[in-house]
């Protein structure tokens, strides 16, 4: 098949596509290719799809109005995400390039720009695998037959539960003392934690394996790391439907208070949210767009991946809270029975006189009749909306409302082992558009000799941001 491209002034040519892509392979040197379009697709899709459309989406939803903060969000995606990411990706398979090399093309005074996109790739890398040795550190200990956050430690003396915990809660001694092991003030060290700097050398080591060669080992990696996270969501979603008060949390997120539309912290809430799903500016997405050739439909990509990030964060919410309505129904639960035991010993009433339908009810009659007694007794306020609404975002949905759901479920080192496989997945192919869009612009720089094998550039970049 013959492709007739005009040329003004000189006689038609006539080029075969083999002949094109010969050319075009010349004007691009020896830079890699992905090796099928479902890699460039999977990896676009593990690095926008992150540990912010589990843990921070959820949250946002939650702060602005439940169903509401979706209105703004998906008309976001639309009007600011797609076309952005259209440009991104254009950009980068049209000039064949990496950021840095990329705005250097356009003109060498931009060159800073794309210094600045490589610092902010490195800072986010940096905090990135630091989440993912968490992950890591709480993946090992779900091994276990009770998971060490599922009861507080004993004291020195064996005689009871450490009286910090006590004060607390086991997920919360857990997190803040066990592994952040945190200290009274930031001048306090508290030392090194051998473990935990094994977790985060063992994360550095895990990314190094996959892309110590550049695209032709990420891409390899992206078919479980992209699509693991989807089963493991959509196992727990199946869970959390068979769990008392799964429909509660579910309700409360799809509700929509509308009067959240009218303030502008929702809009602005929903527009910094999808520029950070979308990872936009980051480089990355140039990056891997660059490999692309330059005949690939990059506004179709930008389209499916947008519509595809934009899905999978509601569907990450719903899972989120099908399991939150899970806990807070549970914690519903044990406010009203200890209420109840609390009123049954008081007045020496039958067991099973007082039940949780007609609790209200029997209290305001005894208010009526033995105020004093019922004010002594302080009974606890029980609100199942209250207990929906304990918003919490990032590391604590993950580290400490998650885990402490899952230690109520049967079976919970398998959901702990589930949950934090589909973390390490999802903060696993984030982290390899990030240390994409360090590495090449690094190789732009010439930092490295021309000759150095994809090997040593890779290794001595992990190694020196471990």
């Amino acid at each position: 098949m013959k492709l007739q491209l005009p040329n003004p002034g000189l006689e038609d040519r006539i080029l075969s596509y083999e002949q094109l892509e010969r050319l075009e392979k010349e004007e691009a040197g020896d830079r890699p290719k992905w090796d099928n379009k479902a890699q460039y697709m999977l990896t676009c899709v593990g690095f926008c799809v992150g540990l912010g459309n589990v843990w921070r989406f959820p949250y946002l939803c939650q702060s602005h109005g439940g169903g509401a903060f979706m209105i703004p969000f998906l008309i976001l995606v639309v009007l600011e995400g797609i076309p952005l990411l259209h440009l991104e990706f254009a950009i980068g398979q049209r000039l064949r390039r990496a950021s840095l090399g990329m705005w250097t093309a356009i003109n060498p005074y931009l060159t800073g720009i794309g210094l600045a996109s490589m610092v902010v790739s490195l800072t986010i890398s940096l905090y990135y695998n630091t989440i993912i040795a968490w992950i890591l550190w709480y993946l090992f200990n779900s091994f276990q037959a009770s998971l060490p956050w599922s009861q507080c430690p004993l004291n020195s003396n064996l005689t009871g539960p450490v009286s910090e915990c006590e004060r607390s809660s086991s997920v919360d001694y857990f997190w803040y003392r066990t592994t952040l092991n945190i200290t009274a003030n930031i001048e306090e060290d508290g030392g090194v934690q051998v473990w935990m700097l094994l977790c985060h050398i063992c994360a550095w080591a895990v990314l190094y394996l996959c892309v110590i060669r550049g695209i032709e080992t990420t891409g390899k990696a992206v078919y479980v790391t992209s699509t693991l996270p989807y089963i493991v969501l959509t196992i727990f979603l199946v869970r959390g439907l068979t769990l008392k008060g799964s429909l509660n949390g579910i309700k409360f997120l799809f509700t929509p208070e509308l009067s959240e539309l009218l303030k502008p912290t929702t809009w602005l809430d929903a527009g910094a949210q999808v520029f950070y799903s979308f990872s936009l500016a980051f480089g990355g997405l140039i990056s891997f767009s660059s490999y692309n050739s330059v005949h690939n439909n990059c506004e179709q990509d930008a389209v499916i991946i947008s519509t595809i990030n934009g899905l999978t964060s509601v569907y990450a919410a719903t899972v989120i809270y099908s399991i939150i309505g899970f806990r807070a129904t549970d914690r519903y639960d044990n406010c009203l029975s200890g209420n109840i035991l609390a009123l049954i010993n008081a007045f020496e009433l039958a067991e099973g006189e007082i039940t949780a339908s007609n609790y209200t009810e029997v209290v305001q009659q005894l208010n009526l009749t033995n105020p004093a007694t019922i004010q002594a007794l302080d009974l606890k306020t029980c609100d199942l909306k209250t207990f929906l609404s304990e918003g919490v975002e990032g590391t604590g949905l993950a580290f400490i409302v998650f885990t402490e759901a899952i230690t109520k479920m049967p079976i919970s080192p398998l959901w702990s082992v589930l949950f934090f496989i589909m973390l390490f997945c999802l903060g696993l192919s984030s982290m390899f558009g990030n240390i994409e869009g360090v590495l090449v612009p690094l190789q732009d720089l010439k930092i490295f000799p021309k000759k150095c094998p994809k090997e040593v550039v890779t290794g001595v970049t992990c190694l020196s941001a471990a």
